[in-house]
């Protein structure tokens, strides 16, 4: 059974926060270049709202001062916080080719 999306769970809520942040910011929170709002998804600088506090670390997707209005690009690059896994490191073992 999968978990249901927070952001989705109130969708009259979501949509007035959109509408607020569309509303009264101009600037990515990120970047801080202008955000040219005529702009549509998937275009990669449409407004698109960022909560700061990533939902998947507790972060409340309903709560207006945890939402901020950012560019589609500048939010995938963002991601949630999390690092990446860094790469397996050499096991220390001498490797040659020649046989």
């Amino acid at each position: 059974m999968s978990k249901r999306n927070p952001r989705y769970a109130n969708g009259a809520r979501r949509r007035a926060i959109r509408a607020r942040l569309l509303a009264t910011q101009d600037t990515c929170a990120l970047c801080g270049r202008p955000i040219d709002k005529t702009l549509r998804t998937p275009h990669p600088m449409s407004a698109e709202v960022d909560e700061i506090v990533p939902v998947s670390r507790g972060g409340d997707p309903l709560d207006i001062r945890n939402c901020q209005l950012v560019h589609r690009v500048c939010n995938q690059r963002k991601g949630n916080g999390r690092r990446r896994k860094s790469p397996p490191k050499a096991s220390g073992l001498q490797t040659s080719r020649e046989w």
